[in-house]
C-alpha cells in the first residue's frame, strides 16, 4: 500500500502555507476517491447482472467491453499511472505493476468483471489505509496559531497596533498583562514575571530584570512592560521552533509498510513463474500451442494478484488502530504500529509527562514549635500576590483551614524576590533567598541546595522556616517506567526545561539512565539528534508542550499527551495518549505487537491458500471464479481475524 503519511520537505512547506482553498481542495480530492470506488462498484454489479440476464444485441461484446472498461478506469487509472511512473524510474517489480499486468491480462482474455473486481479490491484497500492516515496532521498550523497576531509598538510617542512582521529592530513594543511577547528583545522595564511554558514547557514563572533578554511567546504576568526589539519576526524564538519542526519533519525517514516490502519479493517471483508457464511447455511439448499457454499464464497472473493481502493487511492495521482508540490511544498511521515494537530508546519530557504540571506545597519546615504560625504569616501575606507560587501557598492554606488575618498593612511585592508586609504588627518577609539577602536576614543555608522551589519566611528579621513548592509526579509514572523496562527498552532519558538539579533528582528517583535540564527546544533537539546518530537506536519521544514539537517531529515515533497537551504537540505527534497516562505508552506497544502478530497470521493464511490455488491454476484445474471465491474467502477470514484484536484484553 502506498505510504502517504510522512511529509516530504515539499509537503511540509505546503502545509505551512496552506490556505482555506487548499484544504477545500483536499476535501474534494477525498470525495473524488470515494466516489470513483462507489461508481466502479455499482457499474460492476450492474454489469454482472446484465451478463446473466441480458443476452441480446443491446449487451454486445463491444458495449460490454466499454462498460467494464469505464468501471475499471474509475479505480484503476491511478494504479496504472503509478505503475507507469515506477517503470520510468526502473522499478518494475512492485504491487502497482503486478496489479496492472494482472488486471490488463484479465481484460485480454475477456474476463472483464475479474479485472474490475481485483482493481476495486485494491482501491478499497487504499481507502482503508487512507482512513487510518487522514486523521494525521494538519501539522504545523497549530504552531502558527500560537504566535501573536499583533504587536503594540510605540512610534512617535503614539501607541500603534501592527502586525509583528512590520516591527523593526530597535523599536519599542508594549506588552500588557496576559499578553504574549510578539518579538525577541530586551526588557526596558525594571522587572517582570513571565510564564515561559510556550518555550520551555515548564510552568515555573521566570523573573526577568531590566536589560535581560525577553523571547517571543513568553506570557507577561505582571503590569504593562516595554521591550526593545532585537530580532525581526522571522528570527524570533517561536518562528525558530516552527522552522525546526519543518526541518525535523523533512529529516524523518519514511517507513515502508509490510505490503511494499513483501511485493518486492512476491512480484518478480510471480512474473517469472508466469513467464515459465509460457516458455517451459514450449521446450517440453511438441504440440505446444502458444495462445493456450498464454491464456494459462494470464489466468495465473490474475489468480496471483494479491487482493486478499491488499485487503487483509490494511484491515489488520485498521483493527490495531481501532483497538488502540478504544484504549484512548490514537495512532496516526499504520507504519507506527510497525515501528513502535522496535523502539529501544524512550526520551521523555518532565512537566505534564512524568509530572502533573500543577504546583503544590510539598513540605512545610518550621523552626517554631507550631508550624501553623508560619503558615498563617505565609498564606495571609501571599494573598496579595498573583504569582503562581503565591497562589499555590494560598490554596494550601485554604485546604488546611489556615486562619485569615485582617490586620495586614504596608504590603509590597518585589518582582523576582517575594512579598513584604506588616502582619498583626510584625514585619514579615515571604520569598526566596534573594529576598532574605536583600533585607540582611540570616537563614538556614541548607535551603539553597534544595532542588525544588523554596519560599522562606522571616518575622521581624528572624528566619522561622520555609515551604517547598513542587510539581507532583503522576501516580502511574513509576509503573510506566517499570513496564518499559520489562518490554526491553534499553535507554530511558529525561529532557527538561526545568533546572538541572531537579531534573537529576527526579531521574534518580525513577531510575532513568540519563537526564538533562535547563534545556531550550533547540537543546532538546540536539540531544535527540545525538541519540539518533547511533543507527541501532530507534527513538520514541514522549512530550506534551509546544516546545516539544521539534523533537516529536524528529524522533522515529513522536508520542504526545493528548489530554492537557498543547495542540501543536498533538498535531505533530505520530501517536497520541488521549488520557495523559504514561502507562498507555506500554499499552500502545502491546497493541502494536498484537497487531503485527495478526498481520503475520493474515499473510501466512493468504499465502498458504494462494499458493495452493496458484499451483492448481497453473495446471489448469482452477477457473477464474474459483480463484475469486478462494481470494474472497481468504479476505473474509482475514477480516474476522483482524476484528479479533478489538475484543482482545490487554493486561
Amino acid at each position: 500500500m502506498a505510504n502517504i503519511h510522512n511529509l516530504t520537505p515539499h509537503h511540509s512547506e505546503a502545509a505551512c502555507c496552506c490556505s482555506h482553498s487548499s484544504s477545500q481542495q483536499h476535501v474534494h480530492a477525498g470525495w473524488k476517491t470515494y466516489l470513483s470506488s462507489i461508481v466502479s462498484f455499482c457499474l460492476l454489479i450492474v454489469g454482472l447482472i446484465m451478463d446473466h440476464l441480458l443476452k441480446t444485441a443491446l449487451w454486445s461484446d463491444y458495449i460490454r467491453f466499454i462498460w467494464y472498461l469505464v468501471a475499471y478506469l474509475m479505480v484503476g487509472f491511478p494504479v496504472l499511472k503509478q505503475a507507469f511512473s515506477t517503470i520510468l524510474q526502473r522499478d518494475f517489480f512492485n504491487e502497482f505493476t503486478l496489479m496492472s499486468v494482472a488486471t490488463l491480462g484479465a481484460f485480454m482474455i475477456g474476463e472483464y468483471p475479474e479485472g474490475v473486481a481485483v482493481m476495486l479490491f485494491y482501491s478499497v484497500g487504499e481507502l482503508f489505509q487512507d482512513a487510518a492516515v487522514n486523521k494525521a496532521r494538519n501539522n504545523i498550523k497549530a504552531l502558527l496559531d500560537i504566535r501573536p497576531a499583533t504587536a503594540t509598538v510605540i512610534r512617535n510617542a503614539k501607541i500603534e497596533i501592527v502586525s509583528p512582521d512590520t516591527v523593526s529592530i530597535g523599536e519599542v513594543i508594549q506588552v500588557k498583562v496576559g499578553e504574549k511577547v510578539a518579538l525577541d528583545g530586551r526588557l526596558l522595564s525594571d522587572a517582570a514575571s513571565f510564564n515561559t511554558a510556550a518555550l520551555t514547557g515548564e510552568s515555573v514563572p521566570k523573573t526577568i530584570r531590566k536589560g535581560e533578554p525577553v523571547l517571543s511567546g513568553m506570557l507577561n504576568l505582571d503590569g504593562v512592560i516595554e521591550v526593545e526589539v532585537e530580532k525581526e519576526y522571522q528570527d524570533s524564538a517561536l518562528s525558530r521552533i516552527l522552522e525546526m519542526v519543518q526541518n525535523a519533519v523533512a529529516k524523518k525517514a519514511r517507513t515502508e509498510l509490510l505490503i511494499r516490502r513483501f511485493a518486492r519479493i512476491y512480484t518478480p517471483l510471480v512474473f517469472l513463474l508466469a513467464l515459465a508457464i509460457v516458455i517451459i511447455p514450449w521446450l517440453l511439448f511438441p504440440d505446444y500451442e502458444f495462445s493456450s499457454w498464454l491464456y494459462k499464464a494470464l489466468v495465473f497472473l490474475v489468480i496471483s494478484c494479491p487482493c486478499a493481502l491488499v485487503v487483509s493487511i490494511p484491515l489488520g492495521y485498521f483493527g490495531g488502530i481501532g483497538a488502540a482508540s478504544q484504549q484512548g490511544i490514537l495512532f496516526k498511521g499504520a507504519n507506527y504500529l510497525d515501528l513502535l515494537p522496535t523502539v529501544n530508546v524512550v526520551v521523555m519530557d518532565k512537566t505534564g509527562t512524568l509530572t502533573k504540571g500543577v504546583f503544590n506545597v510539598q513540605k512545610v519546615v518550621s523552626v517554631l514549635s507550631d508550624k501553623n504560625s508560619l503558615l498563617e504569616y505565609a498564606v495571609n501575606l501571599e494573598k496579595y500576590s498573583n504569582h503562581p507560587v503565591a497562589k499555590a501557598i494560598v490554596e494550601y492554606g485554604v485546604n488546611h483551614q489556615v486562619s485569615s488575618v485582617v490586620d495586614i498593612e504596608n504590603v509590597k511585592e518585589f518582582a523576582g524576590y517575594g512579598v513584604v508586609g506588616n502582619v498583626t504588627g510584625k514585619e514579615v518577609c515571604v520569598g526566596n533567598n534573594k529576598l532574605m539577602r536583600k533585607f540582611g536576614i540570616e537563614y538556614d543555608k541548607q535551603v539553597d541546595i534544595i532542588p525544588e522551589t523554596t519560599v522562606i519566611v522571616a518575622v521581624n528579621g528572624e528566619y522561622i522556616g520555609y515551604l517547598i513548592i513542587a510539581d507532583e509526579v503522576k501516580e502511574d509514572t513509576l509503573s510506566a517506567i517499570t513496564q518499559m523496562r520489562k518490554q526491553g527498552i534499553q535507554q530511558l532519558v529525561l529532557l527538561s526545561g526545568d533546572k538541572s538539579s531537579l531534573t537529576q533528582k527526579l531521574a534518580g528517583e525513577l531510575g532513568l539512565d540519563a537526564a538533562y535540564g535547563d534545556l531550550l527546544p533547540e537543546d532538546k533537539l540536539a540531544q535527540v539528534e545525538k541519540l539518533k546518530e547511533d543507527a541501532t537506536n530507534i527513538v520514541a519521544f514522549i512530550g506534551d508542550g509546544i516546545n516539544d514539537t521539534p523533537v516529536l517531529a524528529l524522533s522515529d515515533v513522536g508520542v504526545a499527551m493528548g489530554g492537557m497537551g498543547a495542540d501543536a504537540a498533538i498535531e505533530i505527534a505520530d501517536v497520541v495518549l488521549q488520557t495523559d497516562q504514561l502507562t498507555k505508552f506500554s499499552l500502545a506497544v502491546k497493541i502494536a505487537k498484537a497487531t503485527r502478530q495478526i498481520i503475520l497470521q493474515n499473510i501466512t493464511m493468504a499465502l498458504g491458500i494462494k499458493g495452493l490455488v496458484l499451483l492448481f491454476g497453473a495446471l489448469g484445474f482452477v477457473s477464474m471464479w474459483m480463484a475469486v471465491f478462494a481470494d474472497v474467502g481468504v479476505a473474509l477470514l482475514a477480516i474476522l481475524n483482524s476484528i479479533r484484536i478489538l475484543k482482545k484484553k490487554f493486561d
